[in-house]
């Protein structure tokens, strides 16, 4: 039941899976999720629907008003048993609340043994208890309650025999991981690693699908199983239809958790289209934004390594690339992605470049090694893909279009869900900044289009992860993307008092008049630009554009103007006032007028003449007098006899 403006009603309980209904129990103060199931009804009676791309996080944004109901949902929560801070429904740290205080309290480590930990797996829906650790999911906050005595049987952790309360050391609250029931596997394919998905659940093996109005099965999403079989990343998805049953899981909710068991449907007998899975196998990148980029690791005798950076060379990495799907590789770099905590290869790949998988490639093998530090290859691959937003005079501006499978298509937009989050992906991929609006746009042309899943979009920078696996969606709605980027730099330049160009910039004339012209390329009518200085006398002027550009004329040029200068051009378009960046900065000097030059030059040299000629005066005077005391002294009379 939902409530919203004082009315109570029913909710619709397709669309919905374990993790949503986690959230639910937690709203009610109820513990966890421990079952969920849709009822017939086919009742027309005003009810509340759930979105198929719900996040979870945001519950209340995800119902809308429906006239129709033809399931209700029936949910069952645990009431005095939960896990908290896990990566799953049965996974945390453990928190029992005891019928008297009504109050979540934490659980000493010492003081639940193996059999308690299967009666609260058993209670909260969950299998086999796989771990039992102390303070793995974060400080308890919760005071600590008393030690259970299970023997194993019973169906609630209550009902087990208890001592009185205590209280653990610090970081030894206990913390469960519970087995997930449901299991998976791929099969009618080449190898293990390749082929229909199938997942047991209730125990019961078919083939794993979704429906038309659920989210996408994307690359991303198809990843966690392939994680799930240690079979390397997800390289291709389809979906053959299917007319057997299907278990129907929510491709969302495997973005963010490890259970497959969480993400299950509450409609268990739907029929649509199964998935065809092909993972690498034996490759894969792991700890980086998207499937083509992170630390390399290779698979050889059922376990993972990691490659030294020096191992690999160019037709190694391209061999890498193409086997995960990806494009060709654009960085590699070690310690890129962390340093590895698998063990390092110990063969040295020697690939020609043409194979199609990294162990069809020939090796060199060498003795047990590490990398030096920080030298673990890390690998980019480029999107095979490409990613365009077309119709406006901008390349940061227009409607959103992808290349799959070698066609460019609009992106159509489902749900109306795509916002400036998503738009800000698309974005930052073309490196045009970030959404300043995000539109669903009417294209009543009827081509085809590519569909992507908007949560996905958010989640990873390779946006061709997001791609739905269908080519055949013909949508009248599509998606329209304008980036704060939208404008180009615009360009400076100098005319007039120009006395001399040099490397680092222009000198200009004391006194002079000059020009400083800012100009961008024919894009918007109108817009300004702004001329801003950082001189001892800082400008910021600013002028229409005309003809798309600007002259801006300084008088009385003086020492003050000393300094860079940069031109910024601002317009209105789309609603939005854009700004581009500045321009590349024109430095200007200052130098004396000509005449005074010379003047200062005249008055030097005669200066320096007067000096000479005055000097020479000097040195003859001298001279003279020196010789005219020597010629006395040679011709005194001899004294007299």
């Amino acid at each position: 039941m939902k409530r919203q403006d004082g009315n109570w009603k029913p909710v619709e309980g397709y669309n919905w899976y374990r993790k949503i209904g986690n959230r639910v129990c937690a709203e009610l103060d109820c513990g966890s999720a421990v079952s969920l199931r849709d009822r017939w009804t086919g009742s027309q009676i005003d009810s509340w629907r759930i979105s198929s791309h719900c996040d979870e996080s945001k519950l209340s944004d995800c119902f809308t008003s429906d006239t129709v109901i033809y399931s209700s949902l029936e949910l069952n929560c645990s009431d005095s048993v939960r896990l908290v801070h896990g990566s799953s429904v049965c996974s945390g740290r453990l928190e029992v609340r005891s019928n008297q205080s009504r109050s979540w309290s934490s659980v000493c480590e010492g003081h639940l043994d193996l059999h308690g930990a299967q009666v609260v797996c058993r209670e909260l829906g969950c299998g086999a208890p796989g771990l039992l650790q102390g303070a793995l999911s974060g400080a308890a906050e919760a005071p600590v309650v008393q030690t259970f005595t299970c023997e194993g049987h019973e169906s609630a952790l209550l009902d087990c025999g208890s001592s009185g309360a205590q209280t653990c050391s610090s970081g030894t609250a206990v913390n469960l991981t519970c087995t997930d029931q449901d299991d998976v596997r791929l099969e009618g394919g080449a190898s293990r690693c390749n082929g229909i998905v199938q997942m047991k659940h209730h125990g019961e093996w078919r083939d794993m699908g979704y429906e038309y109005y659920s989210d996408l099965w994307t690359l991303k999403a198809a990843d966690a199983i392939c994680h799930r079989l240690d079979c390397g990343s997800a390289v291709s998805v389809r979906d053959p239809d299917s007319s057997d049953p299907l278990w129907s899981i929510s491709p969302i909710c495997l973005l963010s958790t490890s259970t497959l068991m969480d993400c299950v449907s509450t409609d268990t007998d739907s029929t649509g289209s199964a998935l065809f899975l092909t993972c690498s196998d034996s490759v894969r990148l792991v700890h980086g934004s998207s499937l083509c980029s992170g630390r390399l690791e290779v698979r050889s005798n059922q376990s993972w390594s990691s490659v030294c950076e020096e191992d690999l060379d160019l037709n190694d990495t391209q061999v890498v690339c193409r086997e995960l799907g990806c494009g060709a590789p654009g960085l590699l770099q070690g310690g890129l992605y962390g340093e590895g905590e698998a063990p390092v290869w110990t063969s040295e790949l020697q690939c020609e470049g043409n194979e199609s998988a990294v162990l069809d490639c020939r090796r060199s093998s060498s003795a047990a090694k590490t990398c030096s530090n920080g030298t673990a290859a890390g690998l980019t691959c480029s999107d095979p893909g490409g990613v365009r937003l077309v119709g406006q005079l901008s390349h940061c501006a227009g409607t959103l279009e992808i290349q799959h499978q070698g066609q460019w298509r609009p992106v159509g937009d489902r749900y109306g869900d795509w916002d400036l989050k998503s738009g800000s992906a698309v974005c930052q991929h073309l490196d045009c900044g970030s959404a300043v609006s995000v539109n669903r746009t009417d294209d009543s042309t009827g081509r085809p289009v590519w569909l992507m899943s908007v949560p996905c979009v958010k989640l990873t920078s390779g946006l061709r992860d997001c791609v739905g696996p269908d080519d055949y969606y013909r949508l009248s709605f599509a998606v329209d993307v304008v980036c704060s980027d939208l404008l180009p730099q615009p360009n400076i330049s100098l005319s007039d008092g120009v006395f001399g160009v040099y490397q680092q910039g222009f000198r200009v004339l004391v006194g002079s008049d000059f020009t400083v012209t800012c100009s961008v390329q024919p894009q918007y009518p109108g817009g300004s630009f702004q001329l801003i200085s950082d001189t001892k006398k800082p400008l910021n002027l600013t002028l229409p554009a005309v003809n798309h550009s600007a002259h801006f004329l300084l008088s009385a040029m003086g020492y003050a103007h000393r300094g860079n200068y940069t031109c910024v051009y601002h317009v209105d378009v789309y609603n939005h006032t854009f700004s581009s960046s500045q321009s590349s900065a024109l430095y200007l000097t200052v130098g004396d007028l000509v005449t005074n030059l010379i003047i200062r030059v005249v008055l030097v040299v005669s200066a320096l003449l007067i000096f000479d000629v005055c000097l020479f005066f000097f040195y003859q005077v001298s001279v003279k007098r020196i010789r005219t005391k020597a010629d006395g002294r040679h011709r005194r009379p001899s004294p007299p006899q």
